[in-house]
């Protein structure tokens, strides 16, 4: 508890024996400056919501609930104490007095209602009454009405508000600009009205380019995002650390783990103060990029650590197929007095998934309820299903999703889809994703996962009508492509790739690649190829996947031993599996892959995962 001076302590007590009596009626200015003194001074001491509440009783005993001042320090403390709706209640009453409020007084207000998680809306009704009331908005104002125009997401809204900023006059203030492209970065569509306000400034610092860079690398934009922050070290801007946690992100979502080590020097070398959240985004990268133990290496470093910081590597150690380092990290979690919450049990759920520790899942399953009163969500109930359809327990996780008591969404029901059709129960997976396809009638992995259950069962009729249905409805297929990170530059291939510059080189190392392969005694996987056409032709198709292609470029362009990183955007499909085995024996090279569930280490001819993903 605060403790206040002697005096203080005194009048909190004459508070406690409310009511008090009524001032003098023969009050003196110098007597209702000494009150305002009073009520301000403790407004600043105020700590607790019960003072607050017989704060404001001795302000209406006093007569000031019209100071604009004791107003503006009630508003603000009230702010402080998350009692910004009690406040307003008593500031903006029918019988207040509006004449009296001033435009500190609404800033405050809407600062207060813009920093909540859900009433960001009030921010801008206050806003509203404020023009309403010939109030006019100053410099300060923005800020914090833009910054509720973007937690709210509408961009229309934003709009609206960027054009009252041109009308009184602030479209040259720079703090206002900042935030004002975070708040287009932040609303659906508004990326493209962000960048022309961030390219039409006529100067920017580390928060105007943090808030572009930011923008781009949460929207999925990564390589802009990358090409951003060179540029900012071409223009001499010093970034600070939320730029870099946005550029490792980035870095994280591109795999780019050579960009990532150089952001990680920049850091030491500009002596960029390392708080949580940077030490966060560098275990989260390392961790997702390939070098979980750099990963592991940085958390022992940490002198302060929080939920996040375990659940990161966690989550990377369920990445990388290292589930009891993940289990044992999650128990030291809790012999530290960390108490897990919903997120890290879906990276420990995750963690037993990916390592095939089914009993070790349901455990922890049944412990995130009993002993820390989690109630499972659908993210939950998602791993458990994963957990028991990789295990090869498909009649299991059929029987847990009908005991489920949410109803499934369609992540569970693809989930098991793909289990059935893995096991080979194909009639049970067809009517599944017919499910799915009433549910979700646009997604098109739902059409693709049908289409290749009919190509497995050989009905290529109805593989070729759904692929009809798809065209019909303007529906495409995500190809698959896998990009590759060489002296800091990203290379991207797709099937049958002959956009690169050098193709030709690139498809003679694949000839001779398939040559080693064939002596090896390496068999191509044909049934991975879901077409009607003859095996050379299923060969000759397996052997131009994008994951194939990445690692020949490799192969040209590394000296010989050193690690090659591929990145894949969807599932590696098992005929590459296979292959990238034989390759990291024959060329005696670790192969790093990260596909859209997991990272495979192959070395020496094994791949981390045991064949089990």
């Amino acid at each position: 508890m605060l403790t206040f001076p002697s005096k203080t302590k005194l009048f909190w007590s004459v508070l406690h024996t409310l009511p008090l009596p009524p001032p003098p009626k023969t009050t003196t200015i110098s007597k209702k400056r000494a009150a305002e003194q009073n009520c301000l001074s403790l407004l600043e001491l105020c700590n607790t919501f019960p003072k607050l509440s017989q704060l404001h009783t001795y302000i209406l005993k006093l007569g000031l609930q019209s100071n604009p001042f004791v107003l503006t320090r009630f508003a603000s403390t009230s702010s402080d104490l998350n009692a910004i709706h009690y406040a307003s209640s008593f500031l903006f009453a029918p019988e207040a007095k509006t004449h009296l409020y001033d435009v500190f007084l609404f800033n405050t207000v809407i600062r207060a209602y813009a920093q909540t998680k859900d009433s960001k809306q009030s921010a801008l009704f206050y806003y509203k009454m404020m023009v309403k009331d010939r109030i006019f908005p100053n410099k300060f104002t923005y800020p914090f009405v833009l910054k509720a125009c973007a937690g709210i997401g509408e961009l229309s809204l934003g709009l609206i508000v960027h054009g009252s900023v041109v009308k009184y006059g602030f479209s040259d203030d720079i703090h206002v600009l900042n935030t004002m492209v975070h708040m287009y970065c932040s609303c659906g569509g508004g990326v493209n009205f962000g960048r022309k306000v961030f390219d039409e400034m006529s100067k920017c610092d580390s928060v105007s380019w943090s808030a572009i860079i930011g923008g781009y690398a949460r929207l999925g934009m990564s390589s802009e995002a990358v090409g951003l922050f060179r540029k900012m070290q071409i223009a001499g801007v010093r970034p600070d650390e939320i730029t870099m946690v946005s550029v490792l992100s980035a870095c994280t979502d591109l795999g780019a783990l050579e960009l990532g080590k150089w952001v990680s020097s920049f850091v030491e070398k500009e002596k960029l103060q390392k708080s949580v959240e940077l030490y966060n985004a560098l275990i989260d990268m390392f961790a997702k990029c390939g070098d979980v133990d750099k990963a592991l290496r940085l958390f022992r470093n940490m002198a302060e650590k929080d939920i996040v910081s375990w659940t990161s590597l966690i989550v990377g150690m369920a990445m990388h197929g290292r589930g009891l380092e993940a289990v044992l990290l999650f128990e030291e979690m809790r012999s530290n007095g960390i108490v897990p919450d919903d997120v890290a049990f879906i990276g420990l759920l995750s963690a037993c998934s990916h390592s095939g520790l089914v009993e070790k899942g349901r455990q922890y399953f049944e412990l995130m309820s009993k002993e820390f009163g989690i109630v499972p969500k659908i993210e939950h109930y998602g791993c458990m299903v994963d957990l028991l359809s990789r295990g090869g327990l498909v009649k299991d996780a059929l029987e847990f999703v009908q005991s489920m008591p949410i109803e499934p969404n369609p992540v569970i029901w693809r989930a098991l889809t793909t289990a059935c059709r893995a096991r080979g129960e194909l009639k049970l997976s067809e009517s599944m994703t017919r499910k799915l396809i009433k549910q979700e009638p646009m997604l098109e992995s739902n059409y693709v996962l049908l289409s290749n259950i009919y190509a497995k069962l050989l009905k290529w009729e109805k593989k070729t009508t759904i692929r009809e249905v798809m065209g019909q409805k303007g529906i495409r297929k995500i190809p698959g492509s896998t990009m590759i990170e060489l002296d800091n530059e990203m290379y991207e291939f797709v099937s049958g790739d002959k956009t690169h510059i050098e193709y030709k080189e690139i498809y003679e190392m694949l000839d001779e690649m398939g040559k080693e392969l064939r002596r090896a005694g390496y068999v191509a996987t044909t049934s991975e190829v879901l077409l009607d056409i003859d095996e050379e032709d299923k060969e000759d198709a397996l052997n131009r996947h994008s994951e194939k292609l990445a690692i020949a470029f490799a192969l040209l362009k590394t000296p010989p031993g050193t690690p090659i990183r591929i990145v894949k955007n969807l599932r590696i499909c098992e005929d590459c599996h296979s292959a990238t085995k034989f390759i990291s024996k024959i060329y005696n090279r670790e192969i790093v892959v990260r596909d859209r569930n997991r990272f495979h280490h192959f070395k020496d001819g094994l791949c981390s995962c045991g064949d089990f993903w």
